[in-house]
This record gives C-alpha cells, sequence and structure tokens, in this order.
C-alpha cells in the first residue's frame, strides 16, 4: 500500500496561495488606478463600447488641437487687418488735410508718412503665425510682398513703382499738352483732337457743351475723335460759356470751363471778346492752349501716377510704357521678371483666397480661413499708399501745386469703402464666421467629451467600496492560507505519529 507525502498537497496549497495573492495585486491596481483592468478583456462584454467611446475622445482631441492652431493663426490675421483698417484711416485723412508744402525731395509732410505707413503695411501682409504667412494663399513658406525698396525703387536692371510712374508721366503729359493737338480749321473755328496715330495715353475728349452765342459745336467724333466748335461770323456775349469735358487716365474728369469776357484785365479761365469772331476765335484757341497745358501738367500727373500704380499693382504681369521714347509712346507692353519687379510673390490662384487654408474642426465641419495680399481690399490699399509715398515733385515746378492737390483728392478718394468692392470689412468678416464656427463646434465637442467619458467611466470603472470590501475578503483568506501552509510545511512523521 502506497503512503502518499504532503509535497503534492503542499504545492497545490501554494498555488493557490499565488492564485490569492495575485487577486489581490489585481484588486489593488484597480483600487489605485480606479479602473477594472488595462487590458480590453477586463472589460467584459462592453469592450467594444469603451473602443468606441476611446476612439470618439482621440477624434475629439485632435480636432481641439486643429482648433486650437487654425484659431490662433485667425486672431493673427484679425490682429493685421485692424492694422491695414488703421493705417488706411491714417494715410486717407492725412491725403484729405495735405499741405503742398515740399520738402528738398519733392514730398509733403503727409507724403513722408505714407512711406512710414508703406512700411507699417508690407510688414503687416509679410506677417507669420508659427512658419505659415497667412497672406501669401497656398505658398505659406514665402512672404506675399516684397520689400519696400524693391517695390519702390527696383532691384538691379528690375524697375519698380517710382521709375513706372515717371515713364508714364512723360507718356500722359508728351509735350506738356496731354498728347492733344489744338488747331484753327478755319479763322472763326477752334478745333481740338487726339493724337495721331490713336494712343492709350494723353488726355481723352469726353464732351463740349457751349452757351456762346451763335457757335455750333461738334464732337467727340471721328478716329482719331476731334471736337469743334465755330463762331461763325457772331461773337459771343459777355458772360458766355463753353466747356470742354476731358477723360484722365485714372478714369476720373476734368473739365476746362472757359467764358466770353470784356472786362480788363480779363479775368481767370476766360477769353476776351475780340471786335470780330475771328479774333475772338483766336483768344480762345490761346485761352484753350493755355489751360489744356496747365491741366496736362497738373491734373493729369496725379491722375498719370495712379494709373501707374495701378498698372503695377493690378495687372499680371505688371504693364509698363513701351519705351525709351516715352513721351512719343503709344502703347503699353508687358513686364517681365527682368526688367519689373512683381510686387506679390504669393500664390496666385482664381480660387476664392479663403479656401487657400482650410482647417477640419469636425468629422463634418471645416473652416476656411486663407488670404491673399492681392486680393482686392490688401491690393488697393498697398496701391493708394504706395502711389502716394513715391510720387516726387519738383520744387521749382509752377504746376506742383496742382499735382498735389489732384493727388491728395485721388489718394483719399481711393481709400475711400467704394461700393461693390471688397474692403477690410469684408475680409475680418469672414474671418469671424470662421471663428465663430469654431467656437460652436468646441462646445458640441465638450458636450460630446462629457457624455463619452461618463459612459466609459462606467464601463471601465469600478465601484471602491465594492472593491475595497473584496481586498479585505482576500486578505483574511490569504492570512489563514499562509498560517494553514506554514502549518503544513512544519508537518513531520515523528510529529505526525
Amino acid at each position: 500500500m502506497a503512503i502518499d507525502g504532503v509535497s503534492g498537497r503542499t504545492s497545490f496549497l501554494g498555488s493557490s496561495l499565488v492564485g490569492l495573492r495575485q487577486q489581490l495585486e489585481g484588486l489593488s491596481l484597480q483600487l489605485a488606478s480606479g479602473k477594472v483592468g488595462t487590458t480590453y478583456a477586463s472589460q467584459g462584454f462592453n469592450r467594444g463600447l469603451g473602443v468606441a467611446f476611446r476612439s470618439q475622445l482621440d477624434s475629439i482631441d485632435a480636432f481641439k488641437n486643429t482648433a486650437t492652431n487654425v484659431t490662433t493663426r485667425i486672431e493673427v490675421a484679425n490682429l493685421s487687418l485692424q492694422r491695414l483698417a488703421k493705417i488706411q484711416t491714417t494715410v486717407k485723412a492725412a491725403a484729405v488735410s495735405a499741405t503742398t508744402n515740399l520738402d528738398n525731395n519733392g514730398q509733403t509732410p503727409a507724403q513722408k508718412s505714407a512711406n512710414l505707413s508703406l512700411i507699417d503695411l508690407v510688414e503687416v501682409l509679410n506677417v507669420r503665425a508659427g512658419d505659415r504667412y497667412l497672406f501669401s494663399g497656398r505658398a505659406t513658406d514665402t512672404p506675399p510682398v516684397v520689400p519696400v525698396d524693391a517695390l519702390l525703387n527696383g532691384v538691379g536692371a528690375q524697375a519698380g513703382l517710382k521709375q513706372l510712374i515717371n515713364e508714364r508721366r512723360l507718356a500722359d503729359v508728351g509735350a506738356g499738352n496731354g498728347r492733344l493737338a489744338i488747331t484753327a480749321p478755319t479763322v472763326t473755328s477752334v478745333s481740338v483732337a487726339e493724337e495721331t496715330p490713336a494712343t492709350v495715353f494723353g488726355l481723352k475728349l469726353s464732351a463740349i457743351n457751349s452757351t456762346l452765342t451763335g457757335a455750333t459745336v461738334t464732337g467727340p467724333a471721328g478716329a482719331p475723335p476731334a471736337i469743334s466748335i465755330d463762331l461763325g461770323a457772331t461773337n459771343p456775349n459777355n458772360g458766355d460759356k463753353v466747356k470742354f469735358t476731358f477723360t484722365l487716365p485714372d478714369g476720373t474728369f476734368e473739365n476746362i470751363e472757359l467764358t466770353a469776357s470784356t472786362a480788363t484785365p480779363l479775368p481767370a479761365n476766360s477769353f476776351a471778346i475780340g471786335a470780330t469772331s475771328d479774333i475772338t476765335a483766336a483768344n480762345l484757341n490761346a485761352a484753350l492752349t493755355t489751360s489744356i497745358t496747365s491741366l496736362s501738367n497738373g491734373a493729369l500727373v496725379a491722375a498719370s501716377a495712379v494709373k501707374a500704380g495701378d498698372e503695377f499693382f493690378n495687372s499680371t504681369p505688371p504693364m509698363r510704357v513701351q519705351g525709351p521714347g516715352f513721351a512719343t509712346a503709344t502703347a503699353l507692353v508687358a513686364g517681365t521678371p527682368t526688367d519689373t519687379v512683381t510686387w506679390y510673390q504669393g500664390e496666385t490662384g482664381t480660387d476664392p483666397a479663403r479656401g487657400t487654408a482650410i482647417g477640419r474642426v469636425d468629422q463634418s465641419v471645416t473652416v476656411q480661413y486663407g488670404a491673399r495680399a492681392n486680393e482686392q481690399a490688401f491690393r488697393s490699399e498697398l496701391q493708394s499708399v504706395a502711389v502716394f509715398a513715391a510720387v516726387t515733385t519738383g520744387v521749382t515746378d509752377p504746376n506742383a501745386s496742382n499735382q498735389l492737390i489732384a493727388l491728395n483728392q485721388r489718394i483719399a478718394q481711393n481709400l475711400a469703402d467704394q461700393p461693390g468692392t471688397q474692403s477690410i470689412e469684408d475680409v475680418t468678416a469672414d474671418f469671424a464666421g470662421a471663428r465663430a464656427a469654431i467656437a460652436a463646434v468646441a462646445e458640441r465637442h465638450t458636450q460630446a467629451k462629457s457624455i463619452a467619458e461618463s459612459f466609459l467611466d462606467e464601463i471601465q470603472g469600478i465601484n471602491k467600496d465594492e472593491v475595497a470590501t473584496k481586498i479585505l475578503a482576500l486578505q483574511t483568506s490569504l492570512q489563514a492560507s499562509y498560517q494553514t501552509t506554514s502549518t503544513l510545511f512544519q508537518l513531520s512523521l515523528v510529529k505526525f505519529l
């Protein structure tokens, strides 16, 4: 008959002790972490839901990170837009109240202030948020606007804005008559015609209106257009008027109104009534020639600068006068990268600028917050400020005052908000809409995260009181098992017998 020892039983007891100890360690870990376990298996039948809720929470955190980055960029862009609006208001106010006092460099105090504003404006458009230029469209690693010095003065063989303005002035003023020809077809008539061959430069005839007694007016008509006034055999009466309307290169209109007069000395903007209508016609011709010369060297110079600015900033590639021989040029030519600065270096897509930067802040929600410095609102402000800063006037030029008055008026007008065109406020509203969308999504994410965490706590959480009770029970059982095992290990045959 075989006699069993206690080794097998003690081995069984040892295994039981290890099992009890593992249970105790597991319960202690649950109590410390507040979770049923560190594996999905420990969550039982609800482990599938636990995986889904964790995935939802990870997705929410990822969207929140994106929203934070996008919000930061929008806030930086908004600060830039506020500064752009301030610059626009400041330069506009300076142009409205500007004097015509010139310094030794041929600029007024308002223009010198515009130079500083231009530097500020370019820096604002070249703003970065992290490693991203905000106003370059998709070209986020490229500053959108060239440096101010390059923009105004050019780089090497590349012409800048100042050179294009000077070339355009020569082409528009011509020989000092705005590229118009004033003739006397008959001894009693005066004719004004645009230059032959036709040119895109200079003054353009728009209309003629007369109250001169017995006079006949025609035009504008013909190719190139011409207008004429024939006094006939009858002298006009004192106070009769004739008004010539001209279109300037920037699309504005200027009038020359001359009044028939017998006064001595002759008032300004008048022509003398002679003894006969042919003498009166000659006086009209002389007065008109003087007025056109004054207009050509005054307001036309300012309009020419504004137009040159438009051709530099609002054309891709920039357009410039075909020359040399600028005073007799008849056409424009596209600038090339070798001879003309291109002011905008960012991405130039034809799609809406906001769509150049998109952030997904929810599974079904994206916000657009891109911008390009060549958008109308930014481009038109930069153009006006740059032209104002670029124009210089001869200190001894007798027409300087007229040029500056006309320039100030145009800059102030162009910096005012134009109905039907994009403004800084429109862009600000776009960014505000994106910011509001992010805020609304963030609120939903907060609610969804709270719900998901609540359900996840139910799946992987524990009842601490229940676990503590189990731990106490296990500790009691383990203590008893230790004592029993100890006794068995001390048992010998002698003691047994």
